[in-house]
């Protein structure tokens, strides 16, 4: 039996059925949780482009060192050292976990862990693996020294100026 048979006043008014209701309520909602999955997706891909230091480091005129000393570039994570009228710089990246080492008298060591490294850089103690980094040191066009952290050069490699 229908409803129009037992209430004849709702006879042409009957709206939309029950069925009918939860079926465009469920379209809706999978509809919105469709448009947010797919606005967080295009986020979650956009390219976190992060601008770190710059590879080529101008430190300074070679006859601004005088031989034997030593200037720490905290920010580039880079030891500049002058050895007689050579000159070299060496990372002080931590090969363990990458923790920034800090200079002693007798070389680097890492607060992390607690590596330790020689004066040239090699692993004294520790759990690093492997020796800091060396990079070249060149001189640029306007006569300061570059240090070019995308070249990592052998230990002992040093740039020879009369200065």
């Amino acid at each position: 039996m229908s409803t129009t048979a037992l209430n004849p006043e709702r006879a042409g008014t009957e709206g939309p059925s029950r069925r009918r209701l939860m079926t465009m309520l469920s379209a809706v909602a999978l509809g919105a949780a469709g448009s947010v999955m797919g606005v967080f997706n295009l986020i979650f891909l956009r390219p976190r482009v992060t601008y770190g230091s710059a590879s080529k480091i101008r430190v300074g005129r070679p006859g601004a060192y005088s031989p034997g000393s030593q200037v720490v570039l905290p920010d580039a994570r880079v030891v500049v050292r002058r050895e007689g009228d050579k000159f070299l710089a060496i990372s002080t990246v931590c090969t363990h976990l990458g923790c920034t080492v800090r200079t002693t008298d007798i070389g680097f060591d890492c607060p992390c862990h607690g590596s330790s490294y020689d004066s040239s850089g090699n692993v004294t103690s520790g759990p690093a693996p492997k020796s800091l980094a060396w990079y070249r040191v060149a001189v640029a066009p306007n006569g300061e020294l570059e240090v070019d952290k995308r070249q990592v050069v052998a230990p002992e490699t040093y740039l020879e100026l009369k200065v």
